[in-house]
């Protein structure tokens, strides 16, 4: 019987791990993984610092409330095609030198949109914004490469937990910068940081190779058609990428349409004082952290209904602003803490389902999060525009109730199982290549 092939497989698994991750792996450095968790929050926070600066940057360059929202949606959408073809790119080129320069040009994209004076260069500059933000999931990736087997939990829980508080306190950041200049100042500023952040990336990360196997399968345009493969065949990553659609929509509704109310009378809040409700947000998604122990017991149909339905109630008090900005205040920490109790749970899942397509797992399933923030971006304002902070109660509500539903009818998640041999065609044509294991 010959095993050559076999053999041939086995050694070239080998030489791919090696490939990815320094031999010997020696605990990762603190002030390394500080980096990676400080950029990765910094980075996710630029598609973020408009929202409480809405009503400002609608009154300033003298664009309707109405459309207002399209700022975010702009954002959200060019995020989402970053991660199509930019994060795939981790697995062909040297990821020090991507992460750097994707740096380098978010500052570039901060500052222009920092000196916007019309709605167009506004919208220009947001996109790229948009569009290098996907930084952070390179980021995340090569901290999972980088770290030692026995740490890579713990190294990748760090730098998560600094995505998500970038995201929860991008408003805040943005609200006090706000507060002391004008909204044009929250984007110069951001701009010199990741100039700052960019420099460091390039002096301190260490100097990664591409994996080896890629040269062995396809080229970029190889990865780019391995993503859908992905979502045709994988039934888990179909549904919980549909989760990820309905949760953040609901997010970004919420989120992006706040500012509103909270600028107009009887409060007028000032930008400062609108951010400083993500600190609500920040206490809810810590709260989250439950949900991932919870996942790896096997509870996660069981966390993803309870946090969907409590996503659901969390509506109820959020529809009480006007009788309370405290009751507010606790439908924020409730919404929060449902969304990213989803989050978790969906992430717990899909790293662990395709370990061989890691980057393109998470890019797929973060471009279906960008499109519900997207979507959820153009809802919420529309909905305010028409019927007031009802409205988009009424909406938040009813997109988080589909959530629910689609939870209930979605039953086992458990479809056919694909192993490596199955990636490794979509890859290849099946009628000129053999079977054989990729990466």
């Amino acid at each position: 019987m010959n095993t050559e092939p076999t053999n041939k497989s086995v050694s070239a698994k080998t030489d791919n791990a090696q490939a990815d991750s320094p031999a010997p792996q020696a605990p990762m450095l603190r002030s390394t993984k500080l980096l990676f968790a400080v950029s990765a929050s910094m980075t996710v926070s630029t598609i973020y610092y408009a929202q409480p600066l809405l009503a400002d940057i609608a009154e300033s360059l003298h664009i309707a409330r109405s459309s207002i929202g399209e700022a975010i949606t702009v954002t959200q959408l060019f995020y989402a095609l970053g991660l199509l073809l930019l994060v795939p790119l981790g697995d062909l080129l040297n990821r020090r030198t991507l992460i750097a320069a994707h740096l380098a040009m978010s500052a570039a994209a901060l500052a222009v949109t920092g000196v916007a004076h019309g709605r167009t260069t506004l919208y220009v500059g947001l996109a790229a914004v948009g569009l290098l933000a996907v930084a952070t999931q390179s980021l995340v990736a090569f901290a999972s490469i980088l770290a030692a087997p026995g740490e890579r939990g713990r190294v990748v829980g760090f730098v998560t937990s600094g995505v998500v508080i970038g995201i929860l306190l991008a408003r805040t950041f943005a609200g006090l910068l706000a507060r002391l200049g004008d909204w044009h100042l929250v984007y110069l500023i951001s701009a010199s940081l990741m100039a700052l952040l960019s420099v460091l990336a390039w002096r301190t990360l260490p100097n990664a190779a591409p994996r080896a196997s890629n040269a062995s399968w396809g080229s970029y345009r190889g990865l780019i058609r391995s993503m859908p493969m992905l979502f045709i065949q994988e039934k888990l990553f179909r549904i919980r990428a549909a989760f990820a659609f309905f949760i953040f929509a609901a997010f970004s509704l919420l989120w992006t349409s706040l500012s509103l109310p909270l600028s107009d009378p009887p409060f007028s809040y000032s930008p400062a004082a609108i951010g400083a409700f993500g600190l609500a947000g920040a206490a809810g998604a810590l709260g989250a952290a439950g949900a991932g122990r919870l996942a790896d017991r096997g509870y996660q149909r069981r966390t993803t209904g309870g946090a969907l339905a409590l996503l659901l109630a969390s509506w109820l008090p959020i529809a009480m602003l006007a009788r309370s900005p405290l009751l507010l205040i606790a439908g924020i920490v409730l919404l929060d803490l449902a969304v990213q109790a989803v989050h978790v749970t969906n992430q717990s899942l899909l790293f662990s389902l395709r370990p061989e397509a890691r980057n393109r797992v998470t890019a797929g399933y973060m471009i279906f999060y960008s499109l519900g923030s997207g979507a959820g971006s153009l809802i919420g304002t529309h909905a305010y525009a028409y019927s007031g902070w009802s409205g988009v109660c009424w909406a938040g509500g009813a997109v988080s109730g589909a959530a629910l539903l689609f939870w209930a009818l979605a039953g086992s998640e458990r479809g056919r199982p694909v192993g490596e041999d199955a990636y490794a065609q979509t890859a290849q044509p099946k009628s000129s290549l053999p079977r054989q294991a990729s990466e």
